[in-house]
Formats: C-alpha cells, structure tokens, sequence
C-alpha cells in the first residue's frame, strides 16, 4: 500500500527544494540546540574536568589500544545494545525507538535530497521509511504508556506530562502523523484531509528538532559519553562508584 515517496507527492503544491531546505534547518536546529545545551548545563566542562580528575586520580596508565578497545565496547554494549538498562521489556523499547529512528531518518534525507521525484524512488527506500516509523510508533509507546518509571514504578498515569516527556512525546506524534500522512496519500483521500495531516508531520516534527535545548533530545549524545568515561576510569582504577555487588557476596 505505502509504495510512493511521500515527499515526491509534494510537488503538487511545493517544490522539492522547500523540504530540502527544511531538512537542512532541522539539522542545524539540532546542532545549535545541542551546542546551548552543552553550555547552559555545562557538560563538555564537567566531562572535561572528570578525564582530568580521572588522569590523576588513575593507578595504572591505559595505552591506546586499550583505550580504543574500551570505546568499541561502549558502541557494542551501551550505545549497539542499549546495555545500560536491566529490564528487558525497557530495553526492547528502547531499541526499537532507536533503531527505528535511526532507519526513519536516513530513510527521510533519502527520499527528500536524493529522490525528490516519485518516478525514480526505489520501492524499498519507502518501506525503509515506513518500517522505521512503525519501530518508532511501537517502541515509543510501549515506553510511553509502560516503561516510563514514573509510570511503572510509581503508579503515575501514563497522560501525566512532564518536560522530560517533551522528546518521546513529539517523537511518537511526529511518525504517527508522518504515517497517517503517508496513508491518506496511498488511499487518495481528500485534499484536504492529506494537507492537514501534513500540516500536523510538519508541526510535530519541528517540535521535536527545535526543542532540543528542553528536551532529552541532546541525550543521545552524553550517555554514550558517560558510559565511555566510567569504563575508562574503571579501568585504570580512579573509579569512585562502588562495584556491583555478586552474588556471593550478596549470599554473605
């Protein structure tokens, strides 16, 4: 059913160049975005000042080989895996939020920069872009109505919004819109009904990339950051975390 490029269906009433310069300034909102919030919250000094403290506090020096051994198992485990989180339930949520807006995204600067007319857009690009707004839709929401810890842990109601449910929440309507949009055009609903649908994708989405100062947007960023530099202090002794605890010791 979904087997035209969405934004090539555009040209009926905007010029392909139109959404190609919104793409650019959505990219530039998300680096200008991430950029405040590194300086309002401080953290490229707070990281800054933990290597340092890190550096002198170490028992043993790490070599670059090590070092650069301990980055590709942060990609593989925290940032590949979502390792971070105990849960399963939690971390397969996440993965599919992540993995499908990652798909979603690509799939979208494909379809708006290199395939800007529907008669040369290859099928499966456009099915990449549907599947990777249903991982976000599904991933999303199980989140958002189950694995939000206010949520699962402390009895909340899942409609109770905060700040910090500014990301997902624009996130979810952003495809769910994007999809419906994508619907109306394969069903050849009214024009109307697709240019409000369209309006409601636009409206979402720029929510979602220029509210990224307020949102856990810039997260993606630091948490891979974190975990790097509690494996490298692990390793070289200036941890100050306490350990796991085992199992043995738990026993005793």
């Amino acid at each position: 059913m979904f087997v035209s490029n969405p934004f090539a269906l555009l040209a009926q009433f905007l010029p392909p160049l139109v959404m190609q310069v919104y793409a650019l300034l959505m990219i530039a909102a998300v680096v200008v975005g991430t950029l405040a919030d590194l300086r309002h919250k401080r953290s490229a000094e707070f990281f800054a000042a933990r290597r340092d403290k890190s550096r002198l506090a170490a028992q043993r020096p790490l070599g670059g080989g090590e070092t650069a051994a301990l980055a590709l198992k942060t990609l593989a485990y925290e940032v590949a895996a979502s390792g971070e989180f105990c849960r399963w339930p939690r971390r397969l949520s996440h993965l599919l939020t992540s993995y499908g807006f990652v798909v979603y995204l690509v799939a979208t600067l494909l379809l708006v920069f290199a395939y800007p007319t529907a008669a040369q857009t290859p099928a499966v690009l456009v099915a990449l872009w549907d599947l990777g707004a249903l991982m976000v839709l599904v991933g999303g929401l199980w989140f958002f109505f189950a694995q939000r810890v206010d949520v699962a842990h402390e009895g909340r109601s899942p409609w109770r919004l905060m700040r910090a449910d500014l990301f997902v929440g624009s996130l979810v309507a952003s495809v769910a819109f994007g999809l419906l949009w994508h619907l109306a055009q394969s069903m050849d609903l009214h024009a109307v009904a697709t240019e409000v649908l369209f309006c409601l994708y636009l409206l979402f989405t720029t929510l979602l990339f220029v509210t990224v100062p307020w949102s856990k947007f810039a997260h993606m960023f630091y948490k891979p950051a974190a975990a790097f530099q509690a494996r490298v202090e692990e390793a070289n002794g200036s941890s100050d975390l306490p350990r796991p605890a085992t199992r043995r010791s738990i026993e005793e």
